[in-house]
């Protein structure tokens, strides 16, 4: 997990230390909060059209590990990032997504909060990515401004309308609690000291905890790690303007859960200096009993596959799931990078040729078949569960063939070119309606 204000700054070319893609473990699921993405008029409606610099630059660098990008949800500069493994996929249902702005009277959305919920083999989990008030004295504020959000936030989901129904609450981003009373020379020293825990006695959040109810559900492991706001851009100097704003853990990640979980890292990265803030990152073990180990549907594509011919695709539903009119089959390449990066879909009710209780068959045009051939896979979208509940296995197809037809007068014309004499069959001429096959 990890939450970053990037104060409207381009992404880093490389982001292999903020993953931590040379942990000896990958994890299963990437969950990536981020704060001020630049979204400024011109920028922002090309990022509703494609997909904006950051998400960019995650997917096409986890996309070749065999990371998906289930959801996102973006709201102004807020932006929230769910990515799942390949094989997790199936098991990942009713997701949905929403958000509560809070900046500017509630107008704007420079501030506020960006949710992603889930199933995740049968357990609840909920993501709060939040940007809230600024300022040191604003605390109170801050805490208004979360609870408004938790009480605002709702989903279509019998099991957890709310965000504390589910069995596992991640909330993070950049809160923005300082660190008040001590005086500038005292924060910079336990920094340069490493005594960090002579601070968080006057760290706003921890603080707010002891007093509020609702904060007290949430957990937050130890802050053992350098503030990370404010810093000179491009540098790993704490602010040196006039303005000399004293360092705090504005960025955090907690959590409220009723599964058992362990948190393994609870850091910032000093690495990445293109904003004002430093990335926090938080691995997590989350135990819990998967209840379902089988996908509501088994899918696969039936015979070889070519742009030359339709194409059929076979699935069976495993389990009962409420199917629909908008239910789609898509296909992929093998390492695409998110579910609405298909080659072609089709609809499963208004395409299907053919059923049984066992198996459907559903008909792909071959118009809709890429000519050039490759290695996909085919995923199975339900509308109303808001997910992919079925893949089938790798399978290779081929190019097109194009056949080049000339008239008999071209070919003899070419011939005669070239100087070429026409070799004809036994009978000394071309083929004719008189000629069988067995005899040429």
């Amino acid at each position: 997990m990890v939450t970053w204000n990037v104060a409207t700054a381009d992404p880093p070319d490389d982001v292999t230390s903020l993953l931590h893609l040379n942990s000896p473990k990958s994890p299963d699921l990437y969950v990536i909060g981020l704060q001020e993405v630049y979204s400024g008029p011109l920028r922002f409606m090309s990022d509703v059209v494609f997909d904006d610099p950051w998400s960019h630059r995650l997917m096409s660098t986890l996309a070749p590990r065999n990371y998906i990008k289930v959801s996102s949800i973006r709201m102004q500069g807020l932006l929230l990032l769910f990515f799942s493994k390949l094989q997790h996929l199936p098991f990942i249902r009713d997701i949905q997504a929403t958000y509560t702005r809070t900046g500017i009277f509630g107008y704007w959305g420079n501030k506020g909060g960006v949710s992603i919920r889930l199933s995740f083999y049968g357990h609840t989990l909920c993501f709060l990515n939040c940007h809230l008030a600024a300022h040191m004295k604003y605390a109170t504020e801050r805490v208004d401004e979360f609870e408004h959000i938790m009480n605002t936030q709702t989903f279509e989901c019998k099991t957890a309308p709310r965000v504390v129904d589910h069995s596992l609450v991640f909330w993070f981003g950049d809160l923005n609690f300082r660190i008040q009373d001590h005086g500038m020379h005292f924060v910079r020293s336990c920094i340069s000291n490493q005594t960090y825990n002579l601070l968080w006695s006057k760290d706003q959040l921890i603080m707010m905890k002891n007093k509020e109810e609702m904060l007290q559900e949430f957990e937050e492991g130890h802050l053992d790690f350098q503030p990370t706001y404010k810093f000179d851009l491009n540098s790993d100097t704490y602010d040196s303007s006039g303005k000399k704003r004293k360092p705090a853990w504005t960025d955090r990640i907690l959590w409220r859960l009723r599964p058992k979980i362990r948190q393994d890292l609870y850091t910032s990265d000093m690495e990445y200096s293109v904003s004002d803030h430093k990335p926090v990152v938080g691995v997590f073990t989350l135990e819990l009993r998967k209840m379902y180990e089988t996908p509501l549907v088994h899918l696969q594509a039936e015979g070889d596959w070519s742009a030359d011919i339709d194409a059929m695709v076979l699935y069976s539903p495993l389990q009962p799931f409420p199917s629909s009119t908008w239910d789609w089959i898509g296909l992929y390449k093998v390492g695409f990078n998110s579910l609405t990066d298909y080659i072609t879909y089709t609809w499963v009710k208004d395409d299907e040729v053919a059923f049984s209780e066992e198996v459907i068959q559903v008909y792909v045009s071959k118009e809709e078949i890429p000519v050039q051939g490759g290695e996909c896979m085919l995923c199975y979208y339900s509308s109303t569960l808001r997910c992919i509940i079925g893949i089938s296995e790798p399978f290779k197809f081929g190019r097109r063939v194009y056949l080049a037809c000339l008239s008999i007068r071209s070919c003899l014309a070419f011939l005669t070119l070239y100087k070429m004499k026409p070799k004809y069959p036994k009978y000394g001429h071309c083929p004719s309606s008189g000629d069988t096959p067995g005899s040429l």
